[in-house]
């Protein structure tokens, strides 16, 4: 058995809001001791001064290629990408062909997940019948066979139908996320409003297509207890809206490329920037980055989103909206917000960990003895994004052929979990 001795590494513990130094001692890929009495011989001695230990990332909602369009992406190569990037909980949107809106779709994904991965993947069951937004599921049968809440990945302003659901899941205990995004407002928008855009001659998206709907759900919030996550918060005022009267129950997430890039950065016109919401003004992400800090934003979202080069290789406008992320987010993040002062360590590790677990009800990943559930994560060394170095099968990323600074240790427990090439 390899042992290591990690000397002076930096634990983060989200959870109990601790950031502190102290010598560590693997077991192979197992945390065998912290502030270790004695070490058996022949252990290696690492100085791990400059690293962080923290327990792993959970991820809100992502997407997945498989089934249907395993071209973009398939389980193995998805599993391979969240293990990479420190991401142990990936929670699934149902927007796969065919839709998870029926149990033996789930139990048939559930029977293509490799024993072996270090990720464990769990499901967001549709809300409506094909995602469609005209009919609900059987909600109690899909609670039933395991899924963690419910979320049709999309806009929903048939308000009749929203309130059904958010009554009838009242017993069931499980939690609804919502995008507040109206389609029809929308009016096939690309660009947030602003006069960036405007000069830019990319069409606008209203920052009321996100805010009318955001009342409606609050207000419907007001009138049930079921658990309502809002997903995808893009603006300034959507934060001031939230941070006035937040309903006991509704928590809320943003998608970690709004904490990076604005509208600004369209004028490469990169479709790789085409998201859905849009990107937003400086004063948006400003904002977005101080609602986290309040808490009014509880957590950041990867939203991964792999997509053919065809189908992002085109004009701005007419590309497909996402990008992926998993493999990308913990290191752009920490050298943005981290390393700029902007946010704490903890409240960066809260966010990608702490706070979805609770969002999604399972117990928040901590730092264990005799576990390989731990992230080994060194925030300066510097690597290209390149088909070589991820393990996604997608390329859909601004970060594509660009230098990052930071990744996990090489024998960090989940770095050889599924390498696919």
């Amino acid at each position: 058995m390899v042992w290591r001795l990690l000397q002076q590494v930096r634990l983060l513990d989200p959870v109990n809001r601790q950031d502190q130094r102290a010598d560590v001692l693997l077991a192979a890929d197992q945390l065998a001791a912290i502030a270790p009495q004695e070490v058996p011989p022949d252990t290696e001695v690492i100085d791990a001064s400059a690293w962080v230990l923290a327990p792993p990332l959970v991820d809100l909602y992502s997407h997945s290629g498989q089934p249907g369009y395993e071209a973009r992406e398939t389980l193995e190569t998805l599993l391979a990408a969240a293990a990479a990037g420190g991401v142990q909980h990936l929670t699934l949107l149902p927007t796969t062909n065919p839709v998870i809106d029926h149990p033996a779709v789930w139990q048939a994904l559930q029977q293509e997940i490799p024993t072996t991965a270090w990720s464990q993947v769990r499901v967001w069951g549709a809300l409506t019948q094909g995602c469609q937004g005209t009919a609900l599921t059987d909600l109690a049968e899909l609670a039933a066979s395991g899924v963690v809440g419910f979320c049709d990945d999309r806009g929903l302003t048939h308000w009749p139908l929203v309130q059904r659901a958010l009554t009838y899941l009242q017993p069931l205990g499980k939690p609804v996320a919502l995008w507040p995004f109206d389609p029809a407002l929308a009016a096939n928008g690309v660009a947030r409003q602003s006069g960036v855009a405007t000069r830019l001659g990319l069409v606008e998206q209203l920052v009321c297509c996100e805010t009318i709907p955001l009342l409606a759900i609050l207000e419907l919030a007001r009138t049930v207890s079921t658990p309502i996550h809002l997903m995808r918060l893009s603006t300034a005022r959507s934060v001031e809206i939230l941070a006035k009267d937040k309903p006991e129950q509704v928590s809320a997430s943003v998608s970690w490329l709004h904490l990076l890039f604005t509208v600004e950065d369209l004028a490469s016109y990169d479709p790789h920037l085409r998201l859905d919401p849009p990107l937003g003004t400086a004063s948006d992400r400003q904002a977005l980055i101080e609602g986290l800090k309040t808490g009014v934003i509880e957590a950041i979202a990867i939203d991964h989103t792999p997509l053919l080069y065809e189908e992002k290789m085109v004009s701005f406008a007419e590309a497909l909206p996402g990008a992926i992320g998993l493999e990308l987010a913990l290191p752009a993040l920490w050298q943005e917000l981290v390393v700029n002062n902007t946010l704490s360590a903890l409240d960066l590790w809260h966010a990608l960990s702490t706070a979805p677990a609770r969002i999604l009800s399972i117990e928040p990943p901590r730092l264990e003895l005799n576990s390989r559930h731990f992230v080994l994560f060194d925030p300066n060394v510097t690597w290209t994004v390149t088909h070589q170095s991820l393990r996604s099968r997608a390329r859909n990323t601004p970060f594509w052929q660009h230098s990052l600074r930071g990744q996990l240790v090489p024998f960090s427990p989940s770095i050889n979990s599924g390498r696919t090439h």
